[in-house]
């Protein structure tokens, strides 16, 4: 088994999260994004769309998408439980994991990939092929940031972690989101008291490191 890493990238440290809140250890190959790495025939053999993290198990297959891996191993090893153990609490995992994605994270990556200095005047390869910077969707997903954090406040105001007394999957997806919108200046305002309390407090945890 192998997980295809990357040192700085959000969806391959939400993995390492997880991983490190399960106390599992797996080898790792790290992917240098800087240098295209990801998009060497080598790799693409991997993961034909050219994205970390990427899981290869014992037999060949591949596994994609940091949420799925983290779902592979919440079935191998099942505690701690991150994922919910009763149905309303999957429930609310999952319902506030895809609304910290479609609404906060979406966000940063529409700053991310149409303000980065680094990518002006380049185009940026995905799914769709060449898609060039517009400055429209960066301004979009300022807005969205701000709707974001007003909600995202409002959940955290009677509760410690995102869905309860309990450090879950939603959290991590929420960390590896606050952090990753540094990289674009988009900050938590002092107003967001919650969301500040609740961000020191998953900082502290050791796996916020990993």
């Amino acid at each position: 088994m192998k997980l295809y890493d990357a040192e700085w990238a959000p969806s391959p440290r939400r993995v390492r999260i997880f991983l490190a809140e399960k106390g599992i250890e797996v080898p790792r190959e790290t992917i240098d994004l800087r240098s295209g790495e990801q998009l060497r025939d080598s790799y693409l053999e991997i993961n034909p769309r050219g994205a970390v993290p990427a899981l290869e198990l014992d037999d060949g297959q591949v596994l994609c998408e940091s949420s799925a891996i983290c779902r592979y191993f919440e079935a191998v090893q099942p505690e701690p439980p991150l994922f919910g153990t009763t149905a309303v609490e999957i429930g609310r995992i999952e319902s506030w994991t895809r609304r910290i994605e479609g609404d906060g994270y979406a966000a940063v990556a529409y700053v991310f990939r149409n303000t980065l200095p680094a990518l002006e005047g380049r185009a940026i390869v995905g799914n769709f092929g060449m898609v060039p910077q517009i400055p429209e969707l960066a301004t979009r997903g300022t807005i969205m940031w701000t709707g974001f954090l007003e909600a995202f406040d409002q959940q955290l105001a009677d509760r410690e972690w995102v869905t309860g007394e309990r450090f879950t999957f939603a959290d991590i997806t929420a960390l590896v989101t606050v952090d990753f919108a540094k990289a674009v200046k988009l900050q938590v305002p002092e107003r967001h008291a919650n969301v500040l309390r609740w961000h020191a407090a998953a900082s502290a945890r050791p796996s916020a490191a990993a």
